[in-house]
């Protein structure tokens, strides 16, 4: 958002570049009396304009910056020593006012112990479940139990990774990230995804290939049976945990389970889910292909489940990849979260328009949002004259014009020009906790004051101060 003070710098130059035109003009017309109370009308037409220097200065200060730097010197018509406003200090007034409105952000609670528990199950399930398949597989050689170990490897070694995530991602923001790591969860579980494609489908898929030809039958294949059968339990057990944690997930966010799984914003939960579905489903096909093999005594079955499995596993690390790329790259905010908080703004009388709104995602349940504003001036005037009262600045306005000088007079202006300003701020503070009331995952708001007319009046200007140089 633009800073009122930035903007009152931007009025001080103006007025320090106009007041040598000024005095070489002929003195001010008297303002209108008190009588018929027209002296309110060049004060709010003057104020109201003053929403749209704010945006044609960040633009102005865009263009000229740095060569043009000695725009930052304000000469003050009512000190013998003007002060100076270089860029230094700006950048501290800045870096200050930035400051201030970051500590006022409400942070909007996030509730992940459903997806910590799922990942803390999963973890100790699969440590025991490969503890048991290891075993096995030691002892009867099967091609189908190797695969389903390598599973359990590649299930362990993920939900570690995905563990590590969840407590990364709870950091609080810092000078280097100062929108948090909430994406860490993004990235740990992109990298669980890819370590599922290489380890886990892409070693079982080769190791079913290369005995696909070269099979014999398993060696205590009973041993296996019941090893599989406690395993579907114990993995049935996590699923139901991880199961549990998407439906608290998606009932939080508004959603349904299904769209939660597409689109939710925590990728944590859904990836034990669909990480221990696919261990489950992987030990269905592994005692299918052994009740196979024990039934027709051909071997081919073992390694046919094998390949299987890795296939199935594949399927989950794509689905688990593609849906956190999405989340890295920037996604923005629900269709149903944005269409309420533009509703607002449209609704609200201090706005006129609307422009370049945007929003992301930046973690699982946090958002940030971003808009260019043209303010109603003469709302925002009336509504400050209102608060601050009328009468009074008239009266300062009257007394300023009976001045044979400029003087007086642009001090009034330069004074109510701040106020009003400042008056702007308060809109967009209001504004943006307003927002952060309708959706109050959005940790961050800002607000930029548009101008439809862009730098044309900065380039009329500047064109005329050269030539008259």
């Amino acid at each position: 958002m633009r800073t009122p003070r930035t903007v009152v710098v931007t009025l001080r130059r103006l007025g320090d570049h106009l007041s040598p035109a000024l005095r070489r003009s002929p003195p001010f017309p008297p303002f209108p009396s008190a009588a018929d109370g027209s002296i309110l009308a060049p004060l709010v037409s003057y104020a109201s304009s003053l929403p749209h220097a704010s945006s044609r200065d960040e633009d102005r200060s865009q263009e000229v910056a740095p060569a043009r730097l000695d725009l930052l010197v304000f000469r003050s018509s009512s000190s013998a020593r003007p002060p100076r406003i270089d860029s230094s200090a700006a950048l501290t007034s800045f870096v200050r006012n930035y400051s201030l409105r970051v500590a006022k952000v409400k942070r909007a609670p996030f509730d992940d112990e459903h997806s910590q528990r799922a990942v803390t199950t999963a973890l100790w399930c699969n440590f025991l479940v490969f503890s048991l398949k290891f075993g096995v597989w030691l002892s009867t050689s099967s091609h189908v139990m190797l695969a389903e170990v390598v599973h359990s490897v590649a299930d362990f070694t993920n939900q570690a990774l995905l563990a590590y995530g969840l407590n990364s991602s709870r950091r609080a923001p810092d000078a280097l990230h100062p929108y948090g790591y909430s994406k860490e969860r993004f990235v740990w579980s992109l990298i669980s995804a890819v370590g599922i494609f290489c380890l886990g489908s892409g070693a079982t898929v080769v190791h079913g290939f290369q005995n696909l030809w070269s099979s014999h039958p398993p060696e205590n294949i009973h041993y296996a049976a019941l090893v599989i059968g406690g395993s579907f339990l114990i993995e049935g057990a996590s699923l139901l945990v991880a199961i549990n944690a998407v439906k608290k997930g998606a009932a939080a966010e508004g959603m349904k389970v299904w769209d939660y799984i597409w689109r939710g914003h925590d990728p944590t939960s859904v990836a034990v889910m669909t990480e221990d579905g696919a261990a489950v489903t992987g030990l269905a096909i592994a005692a299918a292909s052994l009740v196979a093999v024990n039934t027709t005594g051909n071997a081919i079955y073992d390694p046919i489940g094998s390949i299987i499995v890795g296939n199935l596993l594949g399927m989950v690390a794509i689905f688990l990849i593609q849906r956190n790329r999405h989340a890295l790259i920037g996604r923005a905010i629900d269709d149903h979260d944005m269409e309420k908080v533009l509703k607002f703004l449209k609704s609200d009388p201090v706005v006129d328009a609307l422009y370049d709104c945007k929003s992301e995602v930046i973690g699982p349940g946090f958002f940030r949002f971003k808009a260019e504003i043209d303010f109603n001036g003469v709302v925002l005037v009336q509504n400050y004259l209102e608060r601050t009262g009328r009468e009074e600045w008239a009266k300062q306005f009257r007394e300023a014009a009976k001045s044979e000088d400029n003087t007086a007079l642009l001090n009034v202006m330069a004074s109510y020009g701040e106020d009003v300003v400042e008056a702007l701020g308060s809109e967009v503070d209001r504004l943006e906790s307003e927002i952060q009331k309708i959706v109050p995952g959005i940790r961050h708001v800002d607000i930029e004051a548009h101008n439809p007319e862009g730098l044309s009046l900065y380039h009329h200007f500047r064109h005329d101060r050269l030539k008259s140089s």
